[in-house]
Parts: C-alpha cells; sequence; structure tokens
C-alpha cells in the first residue's frame, strides 16, 4: 500500500516511514533526518562547476514539509549537515539563520558525519547541539556511518540507499530505506546529493519513495 507514510516497529517502538525521506519518533516528537548537506551546490560552483543554485532553500522547504505533517519538537540529524567548508558562504547561512527564527522552539541535534569533520561546525547562532557517534537515547543509537558498532537498534545515513526499479528496458532509481534486524539506513535527505544503489540482503526490507509516497516492496 502506497501513503505518505509506513508503519515499522523497531526495538519496540513505534515509528513511522516518511515520503519526505526522514524518520519519526511519534512518543519523542522526533524528527530524523540524514545527509542533508547544506552548502553542497556552492561548494561545487566555488569549484567552477555549473550546478544549479536553490538546494539550500529546497532543503529548508522540505524541513518545513514535515514540520507541517507531523507534531515536532525536535529534530536529529544523522551527519552531513555541512557538505564543505564553502558552506559557510554567508547566504547560505543567511538562509539558514532565517529558518532557525522561524522555529525557534526547535531542539536540534547533529550527529557529526565526514563532511561535517571537513567543513566544520555550524554556525553557533543555529544553536545545535553537537554530538559524536553513536548518540545513544533510549533503544537506539543515532549515527552517521551504518557499520558503528552499537549493542542499540542503529539509525544512520552515510549510504544514500537508493533502489534500482526495473521494468523491462526501462529502470528508475528511487530513495529508499533499508531496513535490517540491527539497523536503519535513511535516504539522503538533501537536494544535489545522489545515491548508491543497495541489494538488500534476506533479512532486510526496502521501502521506496516516489512521487510524495512511500511503499515497501514485495
Amino acid at each position: 500500500m502506497m501513503g505518505a507514510s509506513c508503519r515499522v516497529i523497531l526495538a519496540g517502538e513505534s515509528m513511522l516511514l516518511l515520503a519526505g525521506r526522514a524518520l519519526y519518533w511519534p512518543a519523542q516528537q522526533m524528527l530524523v533526518v540524514a545527509d542533508i548537506h547544506f552548502g553542497k551546490a556552492v561548494s561545487f560552483r566555488a569549484l567552477g562547476v555549473p550546478v544549479p543554485r536553490g538546494t539550500t532553500t529546497q532543503n529548508l522547504q522540505a524541513l518545513d514539509a514535515l514540520l507541517a505533517q507531523v507534531a515536532c519538537r525536535q529534530i536529529v540529524f544523522l551527519g552531513d549537515f555541512l557538505h564543505a567548508r564553502a558552506a559557510h558562504a554567508p547566504a547560505t547561512v543567511a538562509a539558514m539563520l532565517a529558518w532557525r527564527r522561524r522555529h525557534p522552539q526547535l531542539l536540534l541535534t547533529l550527529v557529526r558525519g565526514n563532511h561535517d569533520l571537513h567543513a566544520g561546525d555550524p554556525s553557533s547562532l543555529l544553536a545545535v547541539t553537537l554530538v559524536d557517534e553513536p548518540y545513544r537515547l533510549g533503544p537506539f543509537a543515532f549515527c552517521h556511518h551504518p557499520d558503528t558498532a552499537s549493542e542499540a537498534y542503529v539509525f544512520a545515513g552515510h549510504v544514500h540507499p537508493v533502489y534500482h526499479l526495473r521494468s523491462g528496458h526501462d529502470g528508475l532509481r528511487l530513495p529508499c530505506f533499508l531496513q535490517g534486524p540491527s539497523r536503519l539506513i535513511l535516504p539522503a535527505f538533501g537536494a544535489f546529493t545522489g545515491g548508491y544503489a543497495v541489494r538488500p540482503a534476506l533479512d532486510e526490507a526496502v521501502y521506496v519513495v516516489a512521487d510524495g509516497a512511500i511503499f515497501p516492496l514485495p
């Protein structure tokens, strides 16, 4: 069945996988987002690569769409919040600060990823709590890298998982959630992020996102 969300039980907790490429934990009113990569386009333009503008605005609008969909008091970012040092460009930071001023009540936590280590921490004016992986909360470990060792159930990003749907000679690469017995890998949230085609193991489930809907593969 296709819809805007899929309910799953993970480590005994009821969770929602959202078509907006995020995870929602209702009991904590928490959104979990992976690989937003603010400033990726401006980083490429700084290298002379002609890529589209407006990806920061797209990311912020996508966050606003999620906030309109669910009751949320906190967002956890699973790493790669900033793409590179060029993400500290004044226009990019100004857009992010304007968004933050519209949502002053939100608690924001960043689990540092590999790009964050190179890009540096986001502006202190964004009031983001910075932590390293694994960040433990309840029965879960919030991480960037899926292979982070933890006794808790792991939420992670980094891979930018996509699934290649084939029909005859046609094919589509669609963002997906990859759910296993000990971890859930989230799709990349950011615009202009690309993806890595995954091949699920027998004990893994794939939830594909397309056209504002999410559905499990049979």
